[in-house]
């Protein structure tokens, strides 16, 4: 066993030096960890190109397999490697990991035409799962380790010192999962690369890559001051042998011809002494009343996925932009508001008015309070599907008409569809029809009249029709409008269409956007979400003019309308192809306060019940079926994800809500079933059996001894 250094060289106010290392690896790991998944979504999304079902799927994989690991990670720790090894190397395998994943992202790692999309994606796939699954081995391994291995650094009469070190621990893994989901969006939010400016997704990753490597190099730092205990064997392996070895005896000896007996655990008696039996019912007694805790996570892990998701397409402005993996942040401080506030006074408030609010009750009333969260959830998502604009399903083709000039028209579409008027420098909605049914519109205004065919247009597409009267003439131009959903990410797209006579040279904020001859429209360009304004400048051959632009929100798409200048001020007209999103992100703080809420009672009150339920030789047992609780609950998300049918988002929020819902009642029967017990007392009766036996057979063997002396 190494030692901890020399004398007082190695305390700092009572506390080991070595523990300073520990705190300080554990805030960077969890900044490391929660940075990377903050955007990890929106990666799949945006820049592998993954639709919502297949990029949540995968998302929740990976946290499955995140708390798969830590049962791994703990076996290897107590019967082969030790926990200071174990962090070491599994700590080398999660920064190459993370490394990897970062390499995986770079866009111009393939994009050898430079047109700003990776060239070879299934490459760009291959790295990113790699780096994923090796990020999975190494948070999942470290975790069971890193709290236990600082616990070690005290001695048995520094229980006070030992408990400050948890709240300093706990504090690091808060403060690190804070910071970086505020720090990693933003970063992910800016643009770079060497060819081509994208999102900066090699910077949201390469950061967590390199505090994952200080977290390392500050760990192996205190080496030589750690207090290192050698593998003592794990306790989860024994209490799987003993089960194991119940169930196959008692298969053996299923004929009638043998006694029944008290437990079916009693049939491993032959093999294991009574005390680890008694410790193995106790354990199976709380981990059945883990059966249900699943459901409770499939939910509460959707905060870094589909509500996430769904604050895509919300309005962030609060004051300054929010990226939607901003969002995320709100439940870490919900928790550091809450967990104060419920222990201090919702609890003993409930105390004073004499409800017997037991462990198994709240646990209870969190399951409900998430099933609610979710409710509020798909509320939320009603509304947002009510501004979201509507495309074309298969076989339709939908025709916006835009009046450019000064007079209105009147346009009919053949044969005898619909008849439309139409105001000066005013546009329609988008007007569904039939494909198959187009074949021309008329226009007519004043005494001009013009029809235009619409034959050969495409099925699913948009398109509008800009025309402009001149007197007797009609002028027209039928455009595709490329755009078949709301743009990504918040951002807003503009184009130009010329409704001058003469051909105007556009710039925005002094970039080049289009030179355009009269009635025709530029691309679409891409601006960032928010409230900026941009200078718009046309120039034609007799004259400059500029005009500050209105801010765009959202996820808006627009056409502006070059009309004309009137002493330098230059007159546009705005028309709406895609409404901003109205919705704002801060209505998901209700349904992010219900979630948290439901933590606070559920999770805290979940691990300090089976603490208390259990022997303390078994904390290890239930904290893996904790932890697997969790990963149940991820691997339930990406099987309704991938299997659900369920084509409206709302929908699917109230089947997690009516799942738990049922769950939740579940559960509330079986507690009503469960007695409580003290691990302390059945273990001081085993104790004092241990005391009596041994005492009888000293009795014995003296009782012996005199007789042979006889």
């Amino acid at each position: 066993m190494a030692g901890r250094g020399k004398g007082k060289s190695s305390l700092c106010s009572g506390f080991p030096l070595s523990i300073f290392f520990i705190v300080i690896n554990e805030f960077c790991e969890r900044f490391s960890y929660y940075g990377m998944r903050a955007v990890l979504v929106l990666y799949f999304k945006y820049f592998l190109h993954w639709d919502d079902n297949l990029a949540t799927a995968i998302y929740h994989t990976f946290i499955a397999l995140c708390y798969l690991t830590p049962i791994l990670g703990a076996i290897i720790a107590d019967s082969w490697l030790g926990k200071f090894k174990t962090i070491v190397s599994l700590s080398i395998v999660y920064t190459i990991g993370q490394a990897v994943l970062s390499v995986g992202s770079i866009n111009d790692l393939s994009d050898h035409n430079r047109d700003g999309s990776p060239d070879n994606v299934p490459l760009h796939i291959a790295l990113s799962m790699i780096g994923l699954i090796l990020i999975a081995l190494g948070t999942g391994g470290i975790k069971p380790c890193v709290s236990a291995f600082g616990g070690d650094q005290f001695e048995d009469h520094q229980e006070k010192q030992r408990s400050t070190f948890f709240s300093l621990f706990y504090l690091s893994i808060n403060a690190g999962s804070l910071i970086s989901t505020i720090v990693t969006p933003s970063l992910r939010a800016t643009e770079c690369g060497i060819h081509t400016q994208q999102r900066c997704y090699p910077l949201a990753f390469g950061v967590p890559a390199i505090l994952m490597a200080v977290s390392l190099i500050v760990f192996v730092g205190g080496s030589r001051m750690y207090k290192k205990v050698k593998p003592q064997g794990n306790v989860m392996l024994q209490v799987c042998k003993c089960v194991g070895f119940a169930i196959k005896n008692r298969f053996r000896h299923r004929s009638k011809e043998f006694p029944k007996r008290e437990h079916w655990l009693d049939w491993a008696s032959e093999k294991y002494d009574k005390r680890l039996i008694a410790q193995t019912k106790m354990v199976l007694k709380v981990l059945f009343l883990y059966l249900p805790l699943p459901m409770f996570w499939a939910l509460f892990d959707q905060q870094g996925s589909r509500w996430t998701l769904q604050a895509t397409a919300m309005n962030g402005d609060f004051g300054v932009p929010v990226q939607p993996d901003q969002m995320q942040i709100v439940n870490p401080i919900l928790i550091v508001i809450m967990v104060p506030v419920v222990d201090s006074l919702i609890y003993p408030l409930i105390k004073k008015c004499k409800i017997n609010f037991t462990p198994l009750k709240k646990i209870t009333v969190g399951m409900f309070l998430a099933s609610l969260a979710f409710v509020a959830a798909a509320l939320l998502q009603v509304q947002i599907d009510k501004t979201s604009p509507v495309f074309p399903a298969a076989g339709q083709t939908q025709i916006r008409l835009m009046n450019l000039g000064n007079v209105p028209a009147t346009v009919q579409f053949q044969p005898q569809l619909q008849s439309v008027h139409v105001a000066p420098k005013e546009a329609t909605d988008y007007m569904i029809f039939k494909t198959s049914q187009l074949q021309s519109l008329n226009i007519t205004s004043e005494s001009a009249n013009k029809t235009e065919s619409l034959e050969g247009l495409l099925e699913g597409k948009r398109y509008t029709l800009a025309f402009q009267g001149f007197g007797t003439t009609i002028v027209s131009d039928l455009m595709l409008d490329n755009v078949t959903s709301k743009p990504e990410e918040g951002k807003n797209l503009i184009r130009f269409i010329n409704g001058d006579v003469s051909t105007v040279d556009v710039t925005l904020d002094d970039k080049t956007v289009a030179v355009l001859p009269p009635l025709s429209a530029s691309n679409y360009t891409t601006i960032p979400g928010g409230h900026s304004r941009y200078v718009i400048k046309s120039e034609t051959p007799s004259s400059v003019c500029s005009v500050l632009s209105k801010k765009f929100g959202f996820g808006s798409a627009y056409t502006i309308s070059i009309d004309y200048c009137t002493q330098g001020i230059l007159n546009i007209t705005y028309f709406e192809d895609i409404p901003p999103s109205s919705v704002h992100m801060a209505w998901q703080i209700p349904q992010y306060f219900l979630l948290t809420c439901g933590e606070v009672v559920f999770s805290v009150t979940g691990l300090e019940f089976s603490y208390s339920q259990a022997p303390s030789n078994m904390k290890s047992v239930l904290q893996a079926g904790w932890l697997l609780s969790v990963a149940v609950g991820n691997i339930i998300v990406l099987i309704i994800a991938g299997a659900s049918k369920l084509s409206e988002q709302w929908a699917e929020y109230v089947l997690f809500a009516a799942l738990l819902f049922v769950v939740c009642i579940i559960f509330a029967v079986m507690a009503t079933f469960y007695t409580y017990v003290d691990p302390n007392e059945i273990e001081a009766q085993f104790d004092e059996e241990e005391k009596k036996a041994k005492k009888d057979q000293d009795d014995h063997e003296k009782e012996a001894e005199a007789d042979s002396k006889m």
